[in-house]
């Protein structure tokens, strides 16, 4: 029987999956908190299940979006092959070489986990700033004039960090896709959400070896985030996408600070 913690982390999957549908972002920046500190999981093993939930619902969202015409297959291609190779890379080779614990000056000790908890919550204040700043539109490049040196840099780069702290990227990718390949936003989230499903799975793929999976809890997770992920698309045609953005990196923000809060005063 589920416990009360266990049935409200997965009520809260629901709005996972809804931030999925409606900015092709966002899951998993919910998903990891919601995981430790709602149900109660360790964080690394709470990234691991993160990765698994968001690219399954990241996954249904990209073929809805492809039959659509919203996924740009070049960029995936040119961003998501090499977000992919790093994001399993980060997860089957570094992440374990990682110690345990990491001692500092005075003999200091910071365990792995919040290392990744403090890492994690740094990324979405980032990724915050980045939604609530007011965005310029910038005129469309062609194919031609997108610099695909600069997209596969980015794909490493976003895929390294996105293997670290186990989030889909999708807050990071989103701005790239947006920046570097002058895609409108429609695109930029169907193509979004491509690449998270993509280096997601890839990166689960780096845990099942040495990490437990309860299969029967992140199946019945991930179901009810896609769930959530049809609500998010229908109101996604609704809401003017500005406004969203910065209602969500306020969002985004405040669980960014309550992390370093719990984490550091916490500590």
């Amino acid at each position: 029987m589920l416990d009360i913690n266990t049935i409200i982390g997965l009520i809260l999957g629901l709005f996972i999956g809804v931030t999925l549908g409606l900015m092709g972002s966002g899951g998993s920046i919910l998903t990891v908190p919601i995981l430790v500190y709602v149900v109660g999981l360790n964080p690394l093993l709470a990234t691991a299940y993160s990765l698994f939930i968001v690219g399954t619902t990241a996954l249904i969202g990209s073929i809805r979006n492809a039959i659509d015409g919203n996924v740009a297959f070049k960029i995936v291609a040119l961003f998501g092959v090499p977000s992919m190779v790093s994001v399993y890379f980060t997860r089957a080779q570094l992440l374990p070489l990682l110690p345990d614990e990491f001692v500092l000056k005075n003999n200091f000790i910071i365990p792995k986990t919040t290392l990744v908890m403090i890492f994690f919550a740094i990324v979405m204040f980032a990724a915050a700033t980045k939604m609530i700043k007011k965005n310029r539109q910038k005129p469309l490049s062609s194919p031609e004039q997108i610099s695909k040196i600069s997209l596969i840099f980015q794909g490493v780069l976003i895929g390294s960090i996105s293997g670290f702290v186990g989030a889909g990227g999708g807050f990071l990718i989103v701005p790239a896709l947006l920046f570097f390949a002058n895609l409108p936003m429609k695109q930029a989230v169907g193509t979004s959400l491509t690449i998270v499903a993509i280096q997601s799975l890839t990166g689960f793929l780096g845990d099942v070896s040495y990490q437990p999976i309860d299969w029967s809890f992140v199946l019945l997770f991930s179901s009810i985030s896609v769930f959530g992920l049809f609500i998010g698309i229908r109101l996604s045609k609704r809401i003017i996408d500005g406004n969203l953005r910065k209602i969500f990196g306020w969002f985004i923000l405040i669980m960014a600070l309550y992390i370093l809060s719990k984490e550091i005063i916490g500590y």
